[in-house]
């Protein structure tokens, strides 16, 4: 199996979803926003990129801009959607307060195995569906077990 076949590492996914986002705004990252972004340290983001760049999955070299190819594109989108799921399902079922939803995610949406993902998914639209009052009055009692608890330091 060669290097662009091998599953990232959380650390490769995060460096991966900056770009993203950046690119997003900018049309195109620098190393310094990447490092900015994720506040790292610019040699760590080098390496990332490096290894990004084997992969075929940036657009890099030194001292240039960062896009992300095809491939780049298409797994950074899955990482974002995996993220975005994760952290709507914490808040909008669980009620979970936003920054720990936020972190609880970006922690996730690594380890999540796919099928586990995609039947996450088909949950979450399934029971915010803003058209059932009967799933929606079941949510929100079972949001209500935890009312005027969001700062549990059980969470």
């Amino acid at each position: 199996m060669d290097k662009s076949q091998k599953k990232l590492s959380a650390s490769l996914e995060d460096y991966l979803e900056s770009i993203y986002h950046i690119e997003t705004r900018k049309q195109a990252a620098r190393a310094k926003d990447i490092a900015e972004q994720m506040d790292v340290k610019g040699s760590s983001v080098t390496g990332a990129l490096q290894a990004l760049a084997k992969r075929k999955l940036i657009n890099y070299a030194p001292y240039d801009l960062i896009t992300l190819t095809d491939k780049g594109k298409t797994l950074a989108r899955e990482v974002v959607k995996r993220h975005q799921l994760l952290r709507k399902f914490f808040m909008d079922v669980l009620d979970v307060e936003e920054e720990l939803a936020e972190k609880a995610a970006c922690g996730m949406e690594h380890s999540i195995p796919l099928g586990i993902f995609e039947r996450l998914i088909e949950f979450v639209e399934y029971m915010t569906q803003d058209t059932d009052d009967e799933k929606r009055k079941l949510v929100e009692e079972f949001r209500s077990q935890w009312a005027g608890d969001r700062e549990s330091h059980d969470l």
